[in-house]
């Protein structure tokens, strides 16, 4: 009888620990922890390889690697390759980094935003629309199509989140397959 209860026991604390700890989806054919910030995750990626020289050259490492919270939208590298010829190289030239930062800031919004957050606000809007306010002092907005949900930035450009909370220990990472444009 009492190995009967600590085995039930043992169950059941594996059973409940795994609701409570529910792995993170792999990004990028790598596994992303829960433990790890956005910086630490997102280098293993092979997905957004683009997205962490642009980060490293807009000299932002330091600030995805701080407490946050952040919910950050995460372009993949076919989002960067279908910007116009050369837009990525000139981004990532040294005298351009005041416009490299911006529009990797205009992927950032303060606080963590889970997916069904963001689908829940946006649906509860008159217009449809949940309207959010980057790091960068642009706006984005998130969209229910279809039940997919999508992000536009200001000029109308739609991202559709493909890979939905990615959680980090500083916020949560929401894979998108568009760069979001500031104005």
């Amino acid at each position: 009888m009492i190995r009967t209860l600590r085995l039930s026991s043992t169950v059941a604390a594996l059973v409940l620990g795994g609701v409570a700890f529910a792995a993170n989806p792999d990004v990028g054919g790598a596994p992303m922890f829960a433990d790890k910030n956005i910086v630490e995750n997102a280098v293993n990626s092979a997905d957004h390889t683009t997205l962490v020289a642009a980060v490293k050259a807009a000299g932002l490492v330091d600030a995805l690697m701080s407490d946050g919270p952040f919910t950050v939208f995460a372009p993949v590298n076919d989002a960067f390759a279908a910007l116009p010829s050369g837009t990525v190289e000139t981004l990532l030239k040294p005298e351009n980094k005041g416009t490299l930062t911006k529009v990797l800031t205009a992927h950032v919004v303060a606080g963590k935003l889970s997916g069904p957050e963001l689908m829940s606000k946006a649906r509860a809007s008159a217009d449809g629309f949940f309207h959010l306010d980057t790091l960068s002092g642009d706006a984005l907005s998130a969209q229910v199509k279809s039940g997919t949900l999508y992000i536009y930035d200001e000029s109308g450009n739609a991202g559709r989140v493909t890979i939905a909370d990615v959680n980090q220990s500083n916020g949560v990472i929401h894979v998108v397959d568009t760069v979001l444009l500031p104005k």
